[in-house]
């Protein structure tokens, strides 16, 4: 079973949705003793980090979610959720995260061209750094639905893939049972399923 956590902030239910698709029990909850007995985590967010952040601490998740991460139980972070896996945004002010992941939520205004559009919002190719368990399944030039302002920065060595935005963009992240997507799975159609179901493999 997997555990949505909620805490006020996400695509909880298109999740769930997805989730049904490829055939996977998927429960949406903020309950402790739930997310304890799930056999792996997803970490969903949309919208500002510092708000998150905040509701994070403040329902008690953020606890619970460093808990099982350190007891080794698979968990996936998403758009925001994975920006929320590592140690500070820069994201009006400068915030703490989980920490999970080193690294640092830096403005993409930094990076990209002038002229680019933001938020980056679109489908992206993949552009895989490092072999992952979650891109089991893909093939050279699949496509996922991006949309964010913000990028996750500082982390090579935990840079699994990236996609091209004028500069190269964090795309995904891992650190051993710690994974993070900055698009959205839900939203990808058919290449975001084989990247969830892949995760219900690890």
């Amino acid at each position: 079973m997997i555990a949505i956590i909620d805490y006020g902030v996400g695509n909880l239910f298109s999740l769930q949705s997805s989730f049904a698709a490829i055939g996977q029990e998927a429960v949406v909850t903020s309950d402790p003793e739930i997310i304890a007995k799930a056999d792996r985590l997803i970490l969903p967010g949309v919208g500002a980090f510092e708000d998150a952040a905040k509701k994070l601490r403040d329902s008690g998740m953020a606890d619970v979610i460093k808990c099982e991460a350190a007891a080794g139980k698979p968990l996936m972070g998403i758009c925001l959720g994975m920006q929320l896996l590592l140690e500070k945004s820069y994201e009006y002010g400068e915030h703490e995260g989980l920490g999970l992941i080193s690294g640092n939520v830096r403005p993409i205004a930094d990076v990209i061209d002038k002229d680019l559009k933001i938020p980056h919002i679109g489908w992206n190719r993949l552009i895989v750094k490092r072999q992952s368990p979650l891109f089991k399944y893909l093939s050279d030039g699949d496509c996922v639905y991006f949309v964010h302002s913000y990028y996750a920065a500082d982390c090579d060595k935990a840079v699994t893939a990236v996609a091209e935005y004028s500069a190269e963009l964090t795309a995904s992240v891992e650190r051993d049972n710690v994974y993070g997507c900055q698009f959205h799975p839900e939203k990808s159609g058919g290449v975001g399923l084989k990247i969830l179901k892949a995760f219900c493999e690890i």
